[in-house]
């Protein structure tokens, strides 16, 4: 059901521990730093500050929001206990982010402000699917932001989702933006940013034309008809189509429902206490990277999934490079190559093993995931090199110095 992943584990890329509990190799560890760094880019773009959070807190954080019974009761919370008290790894980080900003936001002054961080969360999910998809160990970015009135929190919420559709784009993932419920985080209003897909575990309502979503947990509302009316302006749900979606991202407006459940407050430009108005916002980073590792599949003429090409925009290797070892010339061919890529800073692999053939090196280069692969074999006239479109199995036949004009344009 999840043939490229099966292929990262079969090949070690990705190893497991234990049900939802993964190690990355180095290439998907790369793609992972990959997408953190577009997420961060961005983020700091629109005025977002980077912090982080301890994933260990102590048990009375949440029993001040009144959260610690119920996500004990129901399972989530992995919970650690010993002579000097009872901890949880934090499932997620609200009540951390308030204890943060009571000693940062005290006035109106220090107000609007967004934090946040890129890390690990633990959520014993009973049933963990997909690898990456869904673990109880998991990389996720999570958001949180505090203003001083509702309609200042509706243009942060906003100023956010904007985020989120150019990390998306930037990542080259088709997200659509799904009206969806608040769960247990709780607030007055969401959305799920959405991908379809045929692994994916939710099921949205979607009209192409208009771009309207929703997720069909929506339904399961017993005001749901007032709800999309009142808070999305939608009035007809009648011509929207089921499809299965990942979900990527979530963002939530909170109002003050944590800040005053937490006696969090700041001094209003009167000398008032005003509780925070908050909004939270999550990107699952593991998920995003399972994601576009399903999305890079090379495909036989069957449709059998053969190898993987991942997208140039998060491959950290663009090129392999597969010389035929017993040519010396070649292989010093190879080696300027390599050394002409990683010198302008562009990642490549020279594939310099003894004793392996060169079918089994360009199949372990689709494995891999590399976007390009350059072959100096006896074929190849001196001077050139044979440069693969491993998706496409498109090839070139180059000058050697002309590789790094090539790779440069494949990277615009």
């Amino acid at each position: 059901m999840y043939p490229v992943q099966d292929m990262l584990m079969q090949s070690g890329q990705l190893v497991q521990y234990g049900a939802g509990i993964m190690a990355y190799g180095n290439i998907p560890f790369l793609v992972k730093r990959k997408v953190e760094t577009v997420i961060e880019e961005v983020l700091n773009k629109y005025g977002c500050i980077q912090v982080l959070l301890p994933t260990l807190q102590p048990d009375t954080m949440w029993k001040n929001s009144g959260r610690w019974d119920k996500y004990v009761e129901d399972g989530t919370m992995l919970v650690v206990e010993y002579d000097k008290g009872t901890f949880c790894l934090a499932p997620t980080a609200e009540e951390a982010v308030v204890e943060f900003a009571r000693e940062k936001l005290k006035s109106y002054k220090h107000l609007p402000a967004t934090f946040y961080q890129i890390g690990e969360k633990y959520r014993n999910e009973i049933r963990t699917r997909g690898y990456l998809l869904r673990g109880k160990s998991f990389s996720m970015m999570d958001a949180y932001s505090f203003n001083i009135a509702e309609e200042d929190l509706v243009e942060t919420y906003q100023n956010i989702r904007a985020a989120y559709m150019e990390i998306f784009e930037k990542l080259g993932l088709k997200v659509i933006p799904v009206v969806a419920d608040n769960g247990a985080i709780g607030g007055k209003k969401s959305e799920e940013f959405m991908i379809i897909s045929p692994i994916g575990e939710d099921t949205i309502l979607y009209d192409e034309e208009t771009g309207i979503g929703l997720n069909t947990e929506i339904l399961e509302r017993e005001d749901y008809q007032e709800y999309l009316k009142n808070e999305y302006g939608i009035t007809d749900i009648s011509k929207l189509q089921e499809k299965r979606t990942i979900e990527l991202g979530h963002i939530f407006q909170l109002g003050t429902r944590y800040s005053e459940m937490m006696n969090a407050s700041y001094t209003t430009k009167e000398g008032n206490m005003q509780n925070y108005y908050m909004g939270c916002y999550g990107i699952g980073v593991s998920r995003t990277v399972a994601t576009i590792y399903e999305n890079s599949a090379i495909k036989d003429e069957t449709g059998k999934v053969v190898g993987i090409s991942l997208p140039t925009k998060v491959a950290p290797y663009v090129l392999q490079i597969i010389p035929k070892i017993e040519n010396e010339e070649k292989l010093k061919q190879a080696n300027t190559i390599y050394e002409t890529l990683n010198n302008n800073g562009i990642g490549a692999i020279l594939d310099d093993r003894q004793n392996v053939s060169m079918g089994a090196k360009i199949k372990d280069c689709k494995i891999l995931g590399t976007p390009f692969m350059a072959v100096l074999g006896d074929k190849v006239e001196e001077g050139k090199v044979e440069i693969e479109n491993t998706l496409t199995g498109e090839k070139q036949v180059i000058d050697i110095e002309k590789v790094l004009e090539y790779i440069k344009e494949k990277l615009k």
